[in-house]
């Protein structure tokens, strides 16, 4: 498994995750990603999963830290992955809970979610 900060182009992160999700590998993931939105400012999340395969079970998955110290930096978020974990992934990011707008695409869509994250929310 891995998760790992892809890039950081202009306003945009791109998070990469494979494989199973690990709690540690997340907590990770969202400090090198608060970083970034502390010094730069209001960002733009893209998160491209490849082969993903769930989350681990263990952990402090109901740490809510990173949203705390960090959604108002956020402007939008894209989750791009197969169609098999779209809802589990929208429920994982707590979309319609936080105040940014969150949409899921498929792999082939990779182009209009970099598209939507672009445009004005």
């Amino acid at each position: 498994m891995s998760a790992k900060i892809a890039s950081v182009e202009g306003d945009i992160i791109t998070i990469e995750v494979a494989g199973k999700l690990t709690q540690p590998e997340l907590a990770a993931v969202q400090k090198a990603a608060a970083a970034i939105l502390q010094k730069q400012g209001r960002m733009r999340l893209l998160v491209v999963t490849q082969n993903f395969q769930g989350w681990e079970r263990g952990g402090a998955w109901g740490d809510l830290s990173f949203q705390s110290a960090n959604d108002s930096k956020i402007v939008k978020l894209a989750l791009v992955g197969d169609k098999q974990w779209e809802d589990l992934a929208l429920m994982f990011v707590a979309v319609g809970l936080r105040r940014f707008p969150i949409q899921f695409f498929q792999p082939v869509q990779l182009a209009e979610a970099k598209a939507w994250l672009a445009a004005n929310p």
